[in-house]
């Protein structure tokens, strides 16, 4: 016999699940008539409330693990990495885990202060997400005996248990594909030392530009944020062929602004990002782009942090996870005539 869940009572009665739970356990907020019904209908139905020292066995067990992410990784838009945080939470309950997540300050970050969930001992272990300062790694590394992972960024020095996208291959895939289409003048936009994942593509998109003997002028390698995060570039005068993006945020702007400008994408020119996400809210350009497993990496990530939490010596190395490339409209076919 399945076993009944708050959820098959709801909707037996026609109300939330969380008045269920508070009807069962006495909470406030519900009638005395509704109560006693919903009462009756789980006995009814067979269901088996869970003991108060089960629900305190479960508390213990349940492993608090803190993701911490920089301000500068939280535009105006919901952002990919806020994305990533809502699929590490997903994966979180299937391995009885809680996240909690805090938001580094840059004047944190400049002054060497630990996230408040460190200093107070809320969690267990720590997952940090995207790019932060070697000298505050080195800080918390200093300050804390905690498990650290990072997500989205390593770095061969200091970031030894790491989880990061295929962002060299991906990108040289993705430029590799502009050129079967007969694209040969390309250009990069993205600050390439901004961050290691931005650096990582560009290495990528390089080499395949070296294997094809095509060169990069200096006015197509495209600074595009600043130290803050915010993204903000100039259209070159000389338009290449193709423009390789860094992420299709930056794509998407780049796309609107080509567009203003009176270009058809990809009749003019053709334009590739890199994450396969564009913000709640941003139009969808139709970019053609290398998605990023993001459910892949959060998994592994809170592997890591768990077999560390068994043992300390566990759990350690850089983790590499695939993508694939997702064709969309941004990009045309050069050697066909349909530039």
């Amino acid at each position: 016999m399945a076993k009944v869940r708050l959820a098959d009572i709801a909707a037996q009665i026609g109300v939330s699940t969380v008045t269920v739970h508070n009807a069962l356990t006495g909470q406030k907020g519900v009638s005395n008539e509704l109560r006693a019904r919903i009462q009756k209908v789980a006995g009814e139905m067979g269901y088996r409330p869970v003991s108060a020292a089960r629900r305190q066995e479960r508390s213990r067990m349940l492993k608090s693990i803190g993701v911490l992410i920089h301000e500068k990784y939280l535009a105006e838009y919901t952002t990919f990495y806020w994305k990533m945080y809502q699929e590490l939470a997903l994966v979180a309950t299937d391995k009885n885990c809680m996240a909690v997540v805090e938001i580094l300050k840059h004047d944190m970050e400049d002054h060497l202060l630990l996230p408040r969930m460190v200093e107070e001992n809320q969690v267990e272990g720590l997952i940090v997400m995207g790019e932060i300062s070697k000298d505050y790694i080195h800080f918390m590394k200093e300050q804390t005996k905690l498990p650290i992972i990072f997500l989205d960024f390593y770095d061969k020095e200091l970031s030894e248990d790491s989880v990061i996208a295929d962002n060299f291959y991906g990108m040289y895939l993705l430029t590799e594909y502009l050129f079967e289409r007969g694209y040969q003048k390309l250009a990069y936009v993205g600050s390439i030392h901004r961050t290691s994942s931005i650096m990582d593509r560009y290495c990528g998109f390089y080499k395949a530009l070296l294997e094809h003997g095509e060169e990069l002028p200096a006015e197509w390698l495209i600074e595009d944020r600043d130290r803050t995060g915010n993204v903000e570039f100039s259209v070159p005068e000389k338009l290449p062929e193709a423009f390789v993006c860094n992420c299709d945020l930056t794509a998407g702007i780049l796309m609107m602004k080509l567009e203003e400008m009176g270009y058809k994408i990809p009749g003019d020119v053709a334009v590739i990002g890199f994450d396969n996400f564009l913000y709640p809210g941003f139009p969808d350009k139709k970019i053609t782009t290398y998605e990023v497993n993001t459910r892949a990496m959060v998994k592994i990530a809170l592997e890591k942090v768990m077999k560390r939490l068994k043992n300390p010596s566990s759990g350690r190395g850089l983790n590499v996870v695939s993508g694939q490339i997702i064709e969309k409209e941004s990009v045309g076919n050069l050697s066909h005539g349909n530039k």
